[in-house]
């Protein structure tokens, strides 16, 4: 039986990874489960999988946790448990949202762990740092990002991955908005940018999805996943979200993974690799008729994308400062303070005062992000003052 450790476990990914579990209740034990705030749900976790320790990143919230677990189960509180609880499972699941992901991954891949990766953030600020924490012996990662995924698996139709890959074809939803000008994007409200077409997940990333920065994050993490130049990236708006990812082969053939979008697919397969699962997530009727379309993104729409190149291509700490402006501009919009088309705005004005620094170790990065977020509050306090 295969061991497991849900970090962030009571989100849209940590909740998603338990419907896996249940679904195989046989092959895997959830021995660690961890949430940064969220008591209730995390004691009503603990009573079904019965895990041997509890994390919660709030350390006010540990003594009122160790009243509602079962007896027995181990609490740890504050700041690093959900990294403690990274280390002592044979699958760790980070599904933590944003950059404080980061230890949780560092953790997991320094303790030679496989980890079911969710959260992009930590890889894509951190790209030099995580690759060598991957180098442990017995590390490795296994995307849960539905792209990620698929490449992960169209790959594996190739012997030689790094001599016969000619390019990587990440697909978009196009998220709400798509096929909208920049001039009818003035009014954007919240709730409409919150109301993904196909993909239920949490807030940030459904914004995310909106400004088409998921994707431009992706790119990133398909970088730095896949060793591919990013030249060698490209992304296509696929609305129906049924072609989850392509990789073209020098030969000319492309491999595709193809699934209705349920991210409960990705995960499982992240938790049973190299096999299969059993249970057939996402599993389409090809009885039923439909069409696959395909189209280039709008650049002038969602300029997020090209800030997100831009950042890869400078390398360094540049992706962490987008990915930390990103984050604030976020939290910024869905708080009232600036537009939707004002995200992009943010980050632009943030990136342009990148400091060149390169990310020597975890705390250069992480004084990266927080110089950045510094940075980009300032941009957000002109924008809202002004309006």
């Amino acid at each position: 039986m295969k061991t497991v450790s849900l970090v962030g476990s009571t989100g849209s990914i940590g909740t998603q990874a338990a419907e896996v579990v249940r679904a195989e209740p046989d092959r895997y034990r959830v021995v660690a489960l961890g949430a940064s705030r969220s008591v209730d749900m995390l004691a009503l976790q603990a009573k079904e999988f019965r895990p041997d320790v509890v994390a919660i990143a709030d350390a006010s919230l540990g003594d009122e946790l160790r009243a509602a677990v079962p007896a027995g189960t181990e609490v740890v509180a504050g700041d690093g448990a959900l990294a403690a609880i990274a280390t002592g499972a044979d699958v760790v699941v980070n599904g933590v949202v944003g950059f404080a992901g980061l230890p949780v991954t560092l953790a997991a891949l320094l303790a030679g762990r496989r980890l079911a990766l969710a959260n992009k953030e930590s890889l894509i600020a951190a790209g030099p740092v995580v690759q060598r924490a991957r180098a442990t012996p017995g590390a490795e990662i296994v995307p849960v990002d539905s792209e990620h995924c698929a490449v992960h698996q169209c790959l594996r139709a190739s012997a030689s991955p790094g001599r016969e890959v000619r390019r990587i074809v990440l697909t978009a939803s196009g998220g709400p908005f798509r096929g909208r000008s920049r001039a009818q994007l003035t009014a954007v409200t919240v709730d409409q940018a919150l109301a993904h077409p196909t993909w239920s997940m949490g807030p940030k990333i459904t914004i995310d999805s909106s400004t088409l920065m998921n994707k431009g994050l992706e790119v990133i993490e398909a970088h730095e996943l896949f060793g591919v130049p990013f030249d060698a990236v490209d992304v296509v708006v696929h609305p129906q979200s049924v072609v989850h990812s392509m990789v073209e082969f020098t030969d000319g053939a492309t491999v595709a993974q193809l699934s209705e979008p349920d991210m409960r697919l990705p995960l499982a397969y992240a938790l049973a690799y190299p096999e299969r699962a059993t249970v057939p997530f996402g599993a389409l009727d090809w009885t039923a008729a439909r069409s696959l379309t395909f189209e280039p993104p709008d650049p002038d729409a969602f300029p997020c994308l090209a800030l997100a190149y831009a950042a890869g291509r400078t390398g360094g700490t540049a992706p962490a400062w987008l990915n930390a402006a990103n984050e604030v501009a976020v939290a910024a919009f869905l708080a009232g303070l600036i537009s939707w088309l004002e995200i992009a705005d943010v980050i632009a004005e943030t990136l342009a005062v990148h400091d060149g620094t390169d990310p020597t170790g975890a705390d250069v990065v992480m004084e990266a992000d927080r110089v950045a977020r510094v940075r980009a509050r300032q941009a957000v306090e002109r924008r809202s003052s002004a309006a």
